[in-house]
Order: C-alpha cells, then structure tokens, then sequence
C-alpha cells in the first residue's frame, strides 16, 4: 500500500511540475506545431 501511495504522490507532482519545468526549458507544443517547417497537408 505504501508503494501505491508513493506512486500516486509521485504522479501528482510530475503531472504539476511538468509545464512548469518544460516551459523553463524552452520546450512549447505550440512552438513546435507552427512555424515553417510544419506541414498542413
């Protein structure tokens, strides 16, 4: 039960923390959905 609830914790934080650190990093979805190499065929 305590792996479980370690697991859950840990899922929580990553899921909070992600935007925030990948927003840090320069890494944007939208950044990499627009622009001139994207294809819209």
């Amino acid at each position: 039960m305590k792996a479980f609830l370690a697991a859950v914790a840990a899922m929580v934080v990553i899921t909070v923390a992600a935007p925030y650190a990948l927003g840090q990093l320069g890494f944007s979805a939208a950044d990499a959905g627009t622009g001139a190499s994207v294809r819209l065929d």
